[in-house]
Parts: structure tokens; sequence; C-alpha cells
């Protein structure tokens, strides 16, 4: 399975954006025994490329880096192990080394125009930000009516009861914080309600 075919099958990846490493790593490993593989650790969390490291020794997980803003990130967290990079706009030099790691690169857009550049740029799938502020599902069901062949990802203000919604305007998977990491529920050790939220994009 291509690592494309992997976030089409994952439906949702959560987004780890937490203030310390220590709260994300607890993220993930909660979220994971719920049943979810596919994470994005953003690079606002401090010693990113060290987590990213860390996790993707799992052979289980399938572990990407978000919000990075430069090809010496880019190739910082591939040299870490990163197996996909995204990033909140388009970014072309972050094409190359991302090709060269075999790593999916997925750079952000919000336009048609900013769209066509994604794809110009060599985007393997394309980031729908922010979603939620520009018409949520909606967007992305006109967007999909230009480009009917691209994998979108919607991702910022998405809640668990979204999903359904943007799945079925045509986004091949979606990205989202929010209640799957939750950094004061973590921070107060409330592994159930962090895992009922993984449960609920899981559809079940």
């Amino acid at each position: 399975m291509t690592i494309l075919e992997r976030l089409r099958a994952a439906r949702v990846v959560p987004v780890v954006r937490t203030p310390t490493a220590a709260l994300a790593a607890t993220a993930v490993g909660w979220l994971a025994d719920a049943g979810l593989t596919v994470f994005e650790i953003t690079l606002t969390i401090p010693d990113a490329p060290a987590l990213i490291r860390e996790l993707a020794a799992d052979p289980a997980l399938l572990i990407g880096a978000g919000t990075v803003p430069d090809r010496a990130a880019a190739e910082a967290c591939l040299a870490a192990g990163a197996r996909f990079i995204v990033s909140p706009w388009v970014d072309a030099s972050l094409a190359a080394p991302c090709a060269a790691a075999g790593a999916a690169f997925l750079p952000g857009a919000l336009t048609p125009t900013e769209v066509r550049a994604a794809l110009a740029a060599g985007a393997d799938a394309v980031k729908i930000f922010p979603a939620s502020s520009v018409g949520g599902a909606t967007h992305v069901a006109a967007l999909r009516s230009v480009f009917p062949g691209v994998a979108f990802c919607p991702t910022g203000g998405i809640g668990v009861a979204d999903v359904a919604a943007y799945l079925a305007a045509g986004a091949a998977f979606v990205g989202m914080g929010g209640a799957l990491v939750d950094a004061k529920r973590i921070a107060a050790g409330d592994r159930a309600a962090i895992q009922a939220a993984a449960r609920a994009v899981l559809g079940g």
C-alpha cells in the first residue's frame, strides 16, 4: 500500500499540536491504543524531529510532519523517519526531498489558483486549510468539481461530527486536532475522553 493509499484508508489523520513533546507522545499512545495508526506531528512541538524519530521506530505507525516551514525542516523530518510532509502553504522546494525519500508531499492551499500551484509544485495530495472558516465541506465539494482527480485533505476546525460530511463532499481524508488532541485533557490524564473521540471517528 502506498503512503497516499494508507492516508486514504485512515480517513482521519490526527494533527498533533501540543505545548510539549511529552504530551504529544501521550496523545499518540492513547490514540494508537484506540486504533489510529497515522499521525501528523507538527513542528510547533518543541524538538519535533526527535519525537518523529521515536514514533517512526514503531512499524505499526505512519508518521508525518506538519507545519513544515522550509526545505531544511523537511529534510530534518524526513531524516528522522517522516513519511509525509505537510505545509500550510505551497513551497515547491519541499517536493524534491520528499520525492528522494519516497515520502508524500502535501502542501496547503485554499483557492483554485493555489490548488493549481500545489499540483504544479508536485503535490501528492493537497491540504485545504483553513477548511472550516471558508465554507467547510461545501468548499471542498466546490474544489472537487474543478479538480475531480485530486486528493484533498481538509484541516482546520474539523470536529468529530464533521468527518462524514467532508468525506461525502469528496475529501480523500481529513486532518483533525480538536477533540482528538486536546492538550488540556491530555495534561489532565483524561485518556477516556481522548479515546472516546478516537472511537467516534473510527465509526465505533
